[in-house]
């Protein structure tokens, strides 16, 4: 007997326990949907003003150390050939990095400047010196 009282208390609190669950609390914060925004605007950014100035820099950037390498009239051979599509990929990289993390901050910023003017009074709380 007492264990079926267990067994259909334990069912009932986990049907009431999954009601509670499906329940979604909404985030009335701008701080983190601000911050998917802006890397995804960064994103957009890189592709259409970073793609082809990180890949011309990073080119420069392997054909100047494939010249200090290999000597100055560059060859061309597979090692400063790798040498220069690695550079190109590390060039694209970077400036990807710097587009979205660019971009990100300055909406984390702006969602963060926004949560603080919505913030009211009333709901900071004042700190009490002891004395």
């Amino acid at each position: 007997m007492t264990s079926a009282m267990y067994k259909a208390r334990t069912q009932t609190e986990s049907k009431r326990l999954r009601r509670k669950e499906d329940k979604t609390m909404k985030d009335r914060t701008y701080t983190k949907s601000l911050t998917y925004i802006g890397a995804g605007a960064g994103v957009v950014l890189f592709a259409i003003f970073g793609l082809l100035p990180g890949s011309f820099l990073g080119g420069v950037m392997g054909l100047n150390l494939a010249g200090s390498i290999l000597g100055t009239p560059v060859a061309a051979g597979v090692v400063a050939r790798l040498i220069v599509a690695a550079s190109m990929v590390i060039g694209v990289m970077v400036a990807g990095i710097m587009f979205i993390t660019a971009a990100s901050t300055l909406g984390w910023l702006l969602g963060t400047a926004i949560d603080g003017l919505r913030a009211k009074s009333s709901s900071l709380a004042e700190a009490k010196h002891r004395a």
